[in-house]
């Protein structure tokens, strides 16, 4: 193993504790605090995400949101995902990690993007679960136009540095229980 592979599971380790621990507490205002982000972002379309675990929960913030709302779908490793159209009581399957995604629906190329994590720091670098699917993602969104990548996470998650490498995308503010936080170039 490489050392940014050994960084990387010890900061994931400790990430998933300090979700875990924030989980336990609950979500607060957070939902509400990212569905008034996103309602500057009216008409655009959005890519949410089903929360698994001790994820935090962008449902209700997806749910209010004026305009196509897709979820991730993942199509394979080593792959970009692509989103497809949710919208609240749609039927709903297992995809990939068991995560749920639409049984059908048209897919959406979303223009605000939310993105679950594990941790996240000070400079708007994210840590994932180790697949690069969000990054791949919005690399290849940012290449098409401007694609707004919003961090939603609980404030716990944040830690002194997320080890980094050359592929991973920066996110343009993260959204927590305590607020908004923008990230400069």
């Amino acid at each position: 193993m490489t050392d940014l592979t050994v960084l990387k599971a010890a900061a994931r380790k400790a990430g998933f504790a300090a979700r875990k621990e924030a989980f336990a507490k609950g979500q607060g205002q957070a939902a509400e605090i990212l569905a008034d982000f996103l309602a500057s972002h009216a008409g655009k379309p959005l890519a949410g995400y089903m929360a698994m675990r001790t994820e935090i929960d962008p449902l209700p913030a997806m749910a209010a949101h004026q305009g196509a709302v897709g979820v991730p779908v993942i199509l394979g490793a080593g792959q970009p995902v692509k989103f497809r159209e949710w919208s609240p009581g749609c039927a709903m399957v297992a995809g990939e990690f068991g995560a749920f995604i639409p049984a059908e629906g048209l897919w959406v190329e979303p223009e605000v993007v939310i993105v679950p994590m594990v941790a996240f720091d000070a400079l708007g670098y994210r840590l994932g679960y180790g697949g690069g699917f969000y990054d791949r993602t919005l690399e290849g969104l940012r290449a098409k136009r401007p694609t707004l990548a919003v961090g939603f996470a609980f404030a716990a998650q944040e830690m002194d540095a997320v080890p980094i490498e050359a592929t991973d995308q920066r996110l343009d503010a993260v959204v927590t229980e305590q607020g908004v936080r923008w990230f400069g170039e």
